[in-house]
């Protein structure tokens, strides 16, 4: 008489049943984080932003991810606070949103995070005093003009970095929380990078993806301590956006335009305290994941090596 499935698994040896336990518990396991990936990336909706309330504020908001952000949330019906240091750019800014989403009314506040970061922070508190900020985007910051080895990071850049990437982050959330505080609710989304979190190393970007490590502790932090507080803390990890800062001109599937990810971007907006927006870049994510750190680290010193002798290149061709 043919023995049944299960007659035939019990005839098996131990150690071949408990290869076949644990097989079969790995593919249920990735069935389970690919349905998760796929409704979270294509079919979990977007908060209402405006639950949080009725203003936004967007710091570096005149290029790049930040400039996206402010567009895509006066898409969504909520007034800004547009914090940079440029007032040209700011007003051309503006008058863009307001030409494109007529009823968004705009305030714009004129800081230097790389100068006196002390009387900006108070520009920001009066500027935003009665006023009910539900949406805070940490997006200023600053890079390297190009990948360099540690020593040969100037005073005024180590200073730079680290004042504008770490301090201002931090100065701007304090002076806005506690509002957030007393409306019982409000979101706050950083923006890390992959260098600090996606990839085991950044070679020739040291100090940088420091300070966007520091992004990512410092909102897994607040997350926990405000989440009971109805304040949800974020920190977004884009790899390469189409940007200035990254030397990209053209977007592509894996590199989205700044308007591209900002979209992406607002629908994650309230839900995990890290978070890849971008689905290509979560599939990137996966696959960096199982390589070897040693051989990302071997590719990513070449390619920053690279970067680094283009840039003395254009260095010397400056100086003569």
């Amino acid at each position: 008489m043919e023995l049944c499935f299960v007659d035939k698994l019990k005839a098996q040896p131990l150690w071949l049943l408990a290869l076949f336990s644990l097989g079969s518990l790995s593919v249920l396991k990735f069935f389970f984080v690919f349905l998760n990936w796929f409704y979270v990336n294509f079919l979990r909706p977007g908060k209402n932003l405006k639950k949080y309330g009725s203003w936004a504020l967007v710091t570096g908001p005149t290029d790049g991810i930040g400039k996206g952000f402010a567009f895509q949330l006066a898409r969504k019906g909520l007034n800004l606070v547009l914090v940079a240091r440029n007032p040209d750019k700011l007003k051309e800014v503006s008058d863009s949103i307001q030409s494109k989403y007529g009823k968004t009314q705009i305030k714009t506040v004129i800081v230097d995070f790389s100068g006196d970061l002390d009387e900006g922070v108070k520009r920001i508190k009066e500027s935003i005093e009665g006023l009910d900020i539900g949406v805070l985007i940490n997006n200023v910051g600053v890079s390297y003009p190009y990948a360099r080895f540690f020593h040969e990071v100037d005073e005024d850049l180590l200073r730079n970095l680290i004042k504008v990437n770490v301090e201002g982050t931090t100065k701007v959330t304090q002076a806005v929380l506690p509002g957030m505080l007393s409306r019982k609710r409000g979101a706050i989304v950083n923006i890390g990078s992959g260098a600090a979190i996606v990839i085991p190393s950044d070679p020739l970007y040291a100090v940088y993806a420091a300070t966007k490590a520091y992004i990512d502790q410092f909102s897994r932090c607040l997350y926990v301590e405000y989440k009971k507080s109805g304040i949800d803390v974020q920190c977004q990890v884009p790899l390469y956006v189409a940007t200035k800062m990254a030397s990209i001109k053209r977007s592509s599937f894996f590199v989205p335009s700044t308007d591209g990810y900002a979209r992406a971007g607002l629908r994650w907006i309230g839900y995990e305290p890290r978070c890849t927006p971008y689905w290509p870049h979560s599939l990137l994510w996966g696959l960096l994941s199982i390589v070897p750190e040693w051989a990302i680290d071997k590719w990513r010193l070449g390619f920053c090596l690279n970067i680094r002798k283009r840039g003395l290149k254009k260095d010397s061709m400056k100086k003569e």
